[in-house]
């Protein structure tokens, strides 16, 4: 089927093509600038039909105010030409036909707007993927697929981003480490963390996803991969208004028993703004109730005394999630140069599951020995608010600015954690006494920050930035085990497995970034941020410190070149660390069953990252980005082991030796008809790993890809409908192969009361093809993992805009914790 649908695009597009070669084409060109004279970069341009000012076709201008649209078909146009601070100008009417091919219009000379701004109309929708110069653009608001489900849902269709599911990983471009912001603010979770909090946030209240892969020396040098940022809806408008949407739905999977279960799910969420004078109120509130599940099989072989032993594992875990998050702020604009504001936001997270594991072991001969059963209880709990106060001043007008964030930041978790196992033999009888362990872990995390920047134009075109920080981290982890004994029926601690982590770290970081032009096609962007570390981090239990301290300088270096008015080629060097995520520092053992457990590593290292990226964009549309990239001491945060006299198989993070990274993005829109539009994404990727695994070196070379496409169609003035599909080969995980992975998912969009309300009705996975495949062969270790979950599912969205529409949002601004929230631990 993908195969057909492939090959009738591309006979529609050959169709076009020759077509176009038999009907009279033509150009026209201009220039956009000021009143004054001076020429006007990056303003919209658009070539309208004169008659009804239907757009035809876009255009961005130039660093010169040029512009240019190729390739117009005979008919009355006009230009016009769009800017914010400026009025909307349109040029006077023209004729392209057989005696005018080529038509050069007089300057667009466009006014400042002096008060309110105007109403905008919205001439073209934004595709679903938008590939912008320096970062792809996932805009989620515009989605209807996206609606009703999650954010790491919508994050796996992103091109160049994988999810490992069964690992929690987030990958892009094959490189983990990946640094996730929520609306410029570092979330400081661990991978696995971020991964489940995002598991637990509606795509609804999310309005675009940014993609990041080169950040300049202003942000934080965290992720080797880059960032994430994932920005929130902002309501935009003076007045009072807002927006309120609720969505249901569910999903349905089979249990281990093949009984059918239905795992429904509720969402809904309140965006409200208040603008009046000098005052700038915002908030919102979203609550999420959701059932899901994950069933997991696990095959592995331990080999020991010339003998094998074989373990089949099945367990089936459904999830029950209940969450609350919240945000509240003001922007007081002092005057027409200073603002102040202050912000605080948080959630509160509460997860459960109630799962059970079957066990098989196996002899030598593939006879069944025994068949322990583990029944686990848990619930995980967390809570967090961020408090932020900023200042803004502006000194003239400018672009001469100074800014300053005040951030404080509390995490407090509990996790509980029970496992009661039963002995069987082959016989079903109960062999040995009932194992029963309970697992208690209060955490709290407390961050500090202070950043302040500063932004000085040159009278040349170019600006320096400048910027200092300071952040304080505490962390404490305490884990506590006790065993049940069978006895007494009593809960006695058990010393062996419990312990007790704290970490403390603190960094100060500066940076200068110069930003300007060489000569009027190229531009240049260079800078150098350095930041001194010092962490401790103590096994209170085990009597262990380890103390680091060290100073790292992180340049990085961007060149864009306008070859002519429809090709940019942009070139890009950073170097970038990743810190040990707080949890993976912790040596503590948790338990999945008696014969599988994860354990953290109080001795990883920091992984270091140079990468350089070369993008080809051609017409502001085509993107075309080759990278490459070398990791030195990279953290695997799942490396397997073993204990084969025990039967033991476990995963702990260790660095890794080196990893190599060459990367091919390709980004194209395609206009199949003026109802349907494609939007494409092709990502191709090579990783060398080279390291020892047990004093032995392990080398794996792997070529893959990630394909995407998203289609849209406008069945009529209030209805539209959507078909995408992402499809990913088998890539490498550290020590784990994974198998090809796909989906699609189609979804229906009316509008409704005059275009204030819209209803969503969304599919995904209708087939549930989503499903995880992974091996890791490496010595004696030799296990595989099927996983599944239910991504099969259906949702329904209704959401309503309310109050005055019409004009400027709250301030954008990243506080001083954007860089330590993806670290944290503690969540689920």
């Amino acid at each position: 089927m993908k195969a057909t649908f492939y090959s009738l695009t591309l006979f529609i597009l050959t169709l076009t093509t020759s077509f176009g070669q038999i009907l009279t084409r033509g150009n026209v060109s201009g220039q956009v600038g000021t009143v004054a004279g001076k020429p006007l970069e990056f303003a919209t341009m658009m070539l309208v039909k004169a008659k009804d000012s239907t757009l035809v076709k876009g255009a961005i201008s130039e660093v010169t105010g040029k512009y240019v649209f190729e390739h117009i078909g005979a008919g009355n146009y006009r230009v016009a030409a769009q800017q914010i601070g400026y009025r909307k100008i349109y040029s006077d009417a023209f004729v392209i036909d057989e005696t005018h091919p080529a038509i050069e219009l007089p300057t667009l000379a466009m006014t400042e707007e002096s008060k309110n701004l105007t109403e905008v109309n919205v001439v073209a929708k934004k595709p679903f993927i938008e590939q912008q110069v320096d970062r792809t653009v996932v805009n989620v608001e515009n989605s209807i697929v996206s609606s009703g489900n999650t954010a790491l849902e919508v994050l796996e269709k992103a091109p160049g981003v994988t999810i490992d599911r069964q690992n929690d990983q987030i990958q892009l471009k094959g490189k983990s480490g990946v640094i996730v912001y929520i609306d410029g603010k570092q979330t400081y979770l661990s991978q696995q963390e971020v991964a489940n909090l995002l598991k637990n946030t509606p795509s609804d209240n999310i309005a675009t996803i940014e993609i990041i892969t080169n950040p300049g020396s202003k942000y934080d040098a965290a992720g080797n991969s880059g960032i994430i940022n994932i920005k929130m809806k902002k309501n935009k408008n003076f007045g009072t208004n807002g927006t309120f949407i609720v969505g249901t739905g569910y999903g349905w999977v089979n249990n281990l028993s093949g009984v059918r279960d239905d795992l429904p799910k509720f969402n809904t969420s309140l965006n409200l703004n208040h603008r009046e004078g000098k005052v700038n109120l915002f908030g919102n509130y979203s609550y999420v109730n959701r059932q899901s599940s994950q069933s997991n099989e696990i095959n592995r072989t331990i080999p020991f005394n010339g003998k094998t032993t074989y373990f089949d594992q099945y367990s089936f875990r459904p999830n029950t999630f209940v969450g609350h998050s919240y945000k509240a702020g003001m922007d007081y604009f002092v005057s027409k140069k200073s603002t102040v504001g202050v912000l605080v936001n948080g959630f509160s997270n509460d997860w459960r599951s109630a799962g059970i594991n079957n066990t098989y072991i196996s002899d030598d001969n593939h006879q069944l020995t025994s068949k322990p059963t583990t029944k686990t209880d848990a619930r995980q709990f967390l809570s967090n608010v961020t408090g932020n106060i900023n200042y803004k001043y502006e000194f003239d007008g400018k672009g001469r600015e100074w800014t300053v964030d005040a951030d404080y930041v509390h995490y407090g978790g509990k996790s509980n954690n029970n496992l009661s196992t039963i002995y069987y033999n082959n016989a079903n009888e109960t062999t040995r006494p009932n194992q029963d362990v309970q697992n208690n872990m209060p955490s709290t995390i407390n961050i500090m920050a202070f950043k302040t920047d500063y932004v000085h134009p040159l009278k040349n075109g170019g600006k320096f930035e400048a910027g200092l920080k300071t952040s304080f981290v505490k962390a404490d982890n305490n884990t506590i085990y006790d065993t049940l004994q069978q006895e007494t029926k009593q809960w006695l601690p058990d010393a062996s497995r419990s312990n007790q982590f704290k970490y403390d770290e603190n960094i100060n970081a500066a940076y200068l970034n110069y930003a300007g032009k060489l000569d009027k096609k190229t531009k240049i962007q260079m800078g150098l941020r350095a930041e001194h570390t010092h962490s401790i981090g103590t096994s209170v239990t085990l009597n262990q410190v380890v103390d680091r301290n060290y100073l790292n300088l992180f340049p990085t270096l961007f060149l864009s070149r306008q070859l002519d008015s429809t090709n940019t080629l942009n070139l890009s060097y950073s170097r970038r660390i990743d810190r040990p995520d707080y949890q993976n520092l912790n040596p503590f053992v948790f338990y999945l069953d008696p014969y599988t457990y994860q354990k953290g590593n109080p001795f990883l290292r920091p992984q270091y990252t140079n990468s350089i990226e070369l993008t080809h964009v051609y017409k502001s549309t085509i993107s075309t980005t080759l990278g490459f990239s070398r990791t030195t001491d990279f953290i695997n945060r799942e490396t397997p082991r073993q204990i084969p006299a025990e039967n033991i198989t476990y995963v702990t993070p260790e660095n890794l030796g080196s990893l190599d990274n060459i990367n091919l993005n390709v980004s194209f829109p395609v206009v199949v008809a003026k109802w349907w539009r494609m939007q494409n994404n092709v990502s191709t990727y090579y990783t060398h790993y080279q390291t020892f695994y047990s004093g032995t070196p392990y080398e794996v070379k792997l070529v893959a890809f990630n394909l995407y496409s998203s289609n849209n169609f406008t069945l009529n003035k209030t209805l539209s409908a959507e078909l995408s599909a992402w499809y990913n080969s088998s890539s490498q995980y550290g020590f784990y192969r994974a198998q090809p992975m796909g989906a699609f998912s189609l979804g229906l969009q009316k509008k409704v009361m005059e275009g204030k309300g819209n209803i969503k009705l969304n599919v995904s996975d209708p087939f549930w093809l989503n499903k995880f495949n992974g091996r890791a062969m490496v010595q004696d270790i030799n296990f595989r993992v099927r996983s599944q979950w239910e991504s099969r599912r259906i949702m329904l969205t209704f959401t309503y805009r309310f109050g005055n529409q019409n004009v400027k949002t709250a301030r954008q601004r990243n506080s001083a914790t954007s860089a330590e929230q993806s670290r944290v631990g503690g969540q689920n």
